[in-house]
């Protein structure tokens, strides 16, 4: 019974059972005389069936072969056709349901058949019945050709094809009216790439992939796939024949983390409404109008009662009628590209054609960014092109040799993040982020992107040792690949999508940033000002009283304030690792950390530039921002964080309502000192103008209430109070100006004056 029993066991079993057979406690050193036979025999079965095999079917037996395609489905032999079939897991296989039967080459998982010339439709059915019994019936994906066109493996080695992602990755796809799915991935480096998924149980050998020679390319037809099926890629790397799992990285949909597999996503089906919203963006003239933005992480800004993350479909009606409510014209999301791990904030990304499973399916997204534009709210998406990680199942090696990035880590490597650099001088890695950027803009109708970390691109000793980075062909340490690919990323996406914005998170002096590539800038829509927010922070962080030795860190920005095009940002950066929340920042007793805080937003909204708060910081939250929790909403209970939020909110509203405060948020029109000097008081005054609009702005850095205090106005009449930080309204101590009415003494360079009560930390913004 043992002997009849062992001889249906594979050879994996038998070699458990000789293990434990040796093992046990009065076993003989060696196997029995039958065990010995059995393997003997079965190794001389497997040994006569390679002898029938010839090297190219061995090849497909060890899945170690380049071109499958030549092997493999329907071959012409003179006046005959030979099919030739693969299939591991089938016991038994039919040409179509009620065809004959084709043979097994004898103790393997080939089957062959051979037909006349015309007697083969064209394109033949296969019926199979598996080891486990299922039955199954579709196309031999081997009689089909080479699907992706010549004039796109040009495009894409030219590093021109704006919508690669149309073609690379897997698609939904006919062939003679016979639909499946079309799977595509750049491999140049590999002996040979397999699609793997739920569909051929996860098992390289079933479905070799053709190569399209030099492009680099790998592709496959499987007829009979549908929307949802689960997939990687299996790589075997020419050189070191190491076999690898690797996520698609043109792939559109992934599954939850912890888990990596991509998605075959159905064709793109969605109705959008917010054609109102695009037609009217394609004129938007940006520069001169309102930019507000919220800054928001969608994991941590809200969840549900058990603390999950909520659907974009969810927060779409959430977050707009917060964000509606608070006048912000626009959000801005940290990046929503699927990552691994939660601790990176989606900054370490690994998919860049995929909205983040986390929230739901890309069609959920889609209903998210329609909400907002039907609200006229704007989107944009911090997005980063500067580095990857190295998680191995994503685009690290991915063929087994530096693909994305470079061999030498000099260039290749930021040693402090523990992330890859991408080869900017590779056409189609090129390709690859400036598709990745379309994407976004064209199938989910986003407004603009935030690029992550530009100063990092930009020097390629950037965060390193002397002796630990590369220069370039002149001696240098610009980066002059990543400076061409920032260049022809802000023209391509400009020239595509008119009235998007490309914004540059820059914290150096690199030089027009934000100018025409014509005249040598990079071509960015608009930059960080991150000068400006660190003197600004570090300024308010002083006690008041040492204030008056710190006053040009309050007005140095105006130095430089329209070389570029800039956004005034408060990010998340400033309320991590350790930097406390905004209003920790704030020195004085709780009453002074509050006003401190009013006061540093209204200086916010009246300078000159775009503006950007963090979620939280619009209601004063206390506690620095934990990613891995919901903010503290719960503080809005009490009146000072209440103050804070309906101040954001007038403040907005103000800002929009005053063309003074934006149109020429760029240029040195709007903007005009009245008193920079007043160190000793730490009191500065400004006016905001353009050609139909005037406001007077006066902010009082001190706890100290200024009475009688003079400030040249430059026409005669009543100035009225439109605003004040200090109002019962926001939890101030309400002093102020109903109304102040000139005089005709000069004062400050100008024809006329005013006297004013200037409330204590706060800002007060006159109109004529």
């Amino acid at each position: 019974m043992k002997k009849q029993t062992n001889k249906k066991l594979d050879d994996d079993s038998l070699k458990i059972m000789a293990s434990e057979h040796s093992t046990e406690k009065h076993a003989p050193k060696k196997l029995d005389d039958d065990l010995t036979k059995i393997i003997e025999a079965k190794q001389s079965v497997k040994e006569k069936a390679r002898k029938k095999l010839d090297d190219d079917s061995i090849k497909i037996m060890e899945a170690k072969h380049h071109d499958p395609f030549s092997v493999l489905g329907r071959h012409p032999q003179g006046n005959l056709t030979k099919i030739k079939l693969y299939l591991p897991y089938a016991e038994s296989v039919k040409l179509g349901a009620s065809g004959p039967e084709i043979p097994r080459i004898s103790g393997t998982d080939f089957f062959e058949y051979t037909v006349q010339g015309d007697e083969l439709p064209e394109h033949y059915q296969l019926f199979w019945i598996d080891k486990d019994g299922g039955k199954h019936t579709n196309y031999d994906p081997y009689d089909f050709g080479a699907q992706l066109p010549e004039f796109d493996r040009h495009l894409f080695g030219e590093g021109k094809h704006w919508h690669i992602y149309q073609k690379m990755g897997a698609h939904l796809h006919s062939v003679d009216a016979i639909s499946g799915v079309l799977f595509t991935v750049w491999a140049p480096n590999a002996a040979r790439v397999s699609v793997i998924g739920d569909f051929n149980r996860w098992d390289g050998r079933c479905n070799p992939m053709r190569s399209l020679g030099s492009s680099g390319i790998w592709e496959i037809f499987i007829p009979g796939l549908t929307a949802g099926c689960l997939y990687k890629f299996e790589i075997l790397n020419r050189q070191s024949h190491q076999v690898m799992t690797k996520t698609d990285p043109y792939g559109q949909q992934f599954e939850f983390r912890p888990k990596t597999a991509s998605v075959v996503v159905k064709e793109n089906l969605y109705c959008w409404q917010d054609q109102q919203w695009m037609n009217n963006r394609s004129n938007h003239d940006w520069l001169h109008e309102p930019m507000s933005i919220y800054e928001v992480h969608l994991g941590s800004w809200q969840r549900d009662n058990l603390g999950n993350f909520l659907n974009y479909r969810e927060l779409a009606k959430k977050l707009v009628k917060y964000v509606k409510e608070l006048g912000f014209t626009h959000i801005e999301l940290l990046p929503i590209t699927e990552h691994p791990l939660d601790a990176s904030w989606g900054y370490q990304s690994t998919g860049y054609f995929a909205p983040t499973s986390r929230h739901g399916s890309p069609d959920d997204f889609r209903y998210f960014v329609d909400t907002l534009h039907q609200n006229n709210i704007g989107i944009i998406l911090d997005w980063v092109p500067a580095h990857f990680p190295k998680d191995i199942f994503a685009l690290a090696r991915f063929d087994g040799s530096a693909l994305y990035e470079h061999e030498d880590p000099r260039k290749g490597e930021h040693r402090d993040w523990g992330t890859l650099i991408y080869n900017y001088g590779r056409n189609e890695v090129k390709n690859f982020l400036l598709s990745s950027a379309i994407f976004w803009l064209e199938e989910f109708h986003l407004d603009g992107l935030r690029v992550d970390a530009v100063a990092s691109m930009l020097y390629l000793d950037y965060s390193r040792e002397a002796n630990d980075w590369i220069p370039n062909m002149y001696g240098g340490n610009e980066n002059l690949e990543a400076i061409d690919f920032l260049r022809e990323l802000n023209t391509v996406t400009h020239q595509q999508h008119p009235g998007t914005v490309m914004m540059a998170e820059e914290s150096t002096a690199w030089p027009q940033v934000t100018r025409p590539t014509w005249t040598g800038g990079l071509g960015f829509s608009m930059k960080w000002n991150m000068g400006w927010m660190h003197d600004i922070l570090t300024y308010i962080s002083e006690d008041p009283v040492h204030r008056r030795y710190h006053h040009d860190q309050l007005t140095f920005g105006l130095l430089y304030a329209f070389t570029e095009n800039f956004t005034l940002p408060f990010s998340h950066d400033e309320v991590v690792h350790g930097k406390g929340s905004l209003l920790s920042k704030m020195p004085g007793d709780e009453w002074q950390r509050f006003a401190n805080l009013r006061l540093l937003y209204t200086l916010m909204f009246t300078y000159p530039g775009k503006k950007l708060l963090f979620m939280g910081c619009e209601f004063g939250q206390g506690s620095e921002w934990n990613f891995n929790q919901t903010l503290d909403w719960y503080v809005l209970e009490y009146p000072h964080h209440q103050g804070i939020q309906t101040l954001i909110k007038d403040l907005n509203h103000l800002y929009k309502a005053h063309p003074a405060l934006f149109t020429h948020d760029f240029d040195y029109h709007g903007f005009e000192w009245i008193d920079c000097h007043d160190a000793d008081q730490s009191i500065i005054s400004y006016r905001r103008k353009n050609e139909h609009d005037d406001l007077i702005v006066v902010l009082n850095f001190t706890p100290v209430v200024r009475e009688h205090y003079r400030i040249g106005v430059p026409l005669p009449g009543h100035y009225h109070e439109i605003f004040n930080s200090d109002s019962h309204y926001y939890d101030g101590s309400n002093t102020g100006n109903a109304l102040a009415i000139s005089e005709p003494t000069p004062w400050m360079g100008l024809p006329h004056s005013v006297s004013l009560t200037l409330p204590p930390l706060a800002g007060i913004i006159l109109k004529l």
